[in-house]
């Protein structure tokens, strides 16, 4: 019989952040994603695992004008302005000794949240590793987008690849650096993203890696040489699942993981006792049904909190 992992460490208190906003997307109706949550019982979910948890309501920014790309990229003044208030949010409730849970909200608000974990890993001293669940790389730039929807730059900005007003927003040039990133489930690369991506360095687990290694050798890697310095930061976008049991995206790819793959990975993290930091990113209610997407969201999120599937002693 395999031996059962450590216990996992109670976590900190979590601090809910809505930010209820599409305008870095290419569809409309991320920005219920976070009453979505909600609805689907987020804070009693966390809380039934003897966590206390503060909803902090939602940010508030500009609306989104819906306009077309302007020099590549779309609404780039309302995205800068949306992860400013996600940046300062997050520091916040870092700098409170709290685990900030990002509720999306589209994918470019990445941006803010990783930048403001990265500028408190330099002012604690501790090392940072950034867990990127997605179906898409979302390291795309200005001269490479097809569509100039800035929730597939974040990346990219976060490693110092985009507009000034958008990498600079955490204090330092770039935020990141690619080694500190591993991205999980990848299945839709744009092909000059994709050697960009190869450029950069960035280490990559796409489907077929993990198909062929299975997901359990997958974690393993991307979790391998955390220690007790290591802030671990989990981007969870929820076209990281395979379509038919995650409808309520706006950007869904075939063969993403399936739910027993994406509870592996989260109980994995768990494990690992060094969560710190969570975006649940892209739930779009308007293309859910019966609020399913959220709900199975909410599940693989408790996982991340203790909940387990072991049998073991």
């Amino acid at each position: 019989m395999p031996p059962t992992p450590a216990p996992t460490p109670t976590p900190r208190a979590v601090s809910l952040i809505g930010a209820p906003t599409d305008v870095g997307a290419g569809a409309k109706g991320a920005r219920m994603g976070p009453e979505a949550l909600r609805v689907a019982g987020l804070q009693q979910a966390i809380e039934s695992h003897g966590v206390t948890v503060h909803d902090r309501g939602n940010l508030a920014g500009p609306a989104n004008p819906w306009l077309e790309p302007v020099d590549g990229y779309r609404h780039l003044d309302e995205v800068v302005a949306w992860n400013r208030a996600v940046h300062d949010a997050v520091h916040a409730e870092l700098a409170a000794g709290a685990l900030p849970l990002l509720m999306g909200g589209d994918h470019c608000l990445g941006l803010g949240s990783i930048s403001a974990v990265a500028r408190h890993c330099r002012e604690t001293g501790r090392k940072l590793r950034v867990l990127w669940l997605d179906a898409h790389a979302d390291f795309n730039t200005q001269v490479l987008t097809p569509s100039g929807n800035l929730h597939g730059m974040p990346v990219a900005c976060l490693c110092g690849l985009g507009p000034q007003s958008l990498i600079e927003i955490g204090g330092q040039v770039p935020a990141i650096e690619p080694k500190w990133v591993r991205q999980i489930g990848i299945r839709s690369v744009d092909p000059g993203e994709k050697r960009l991506v190869h450029q950069m360095g960035l280490e990559v687990f796409d489907m077929r890696y993990i198909d062929e290694m299975g997901m359990r050798h997958t974690m393993e890697l991307a979790l391998a040489m955390l220690d007790d310095n290591t802030h671990l930061h989990v981007s969870f976008d929820v076209d990281f699942l395979d379509p038919p049991i995650a409808p309520g995206v706006g950007t869904t790819v075939p063969g993403g993981p399936t739910y027993r793959e994406a509870q592996l990975c989260m109980e994995m993290i768990a494990d690992s006792g060094r969560l710190a930091s969570l975006d649940v990113m892209e739930l779009n209610p308007a293309l859910d049904v019966r609020n399913a997407t959220a709900e199975l969201a909410v599940d693989l999120i408790e996982s991340l909190f203790g909940k387990s599937t072991l049998m073991r002693r």
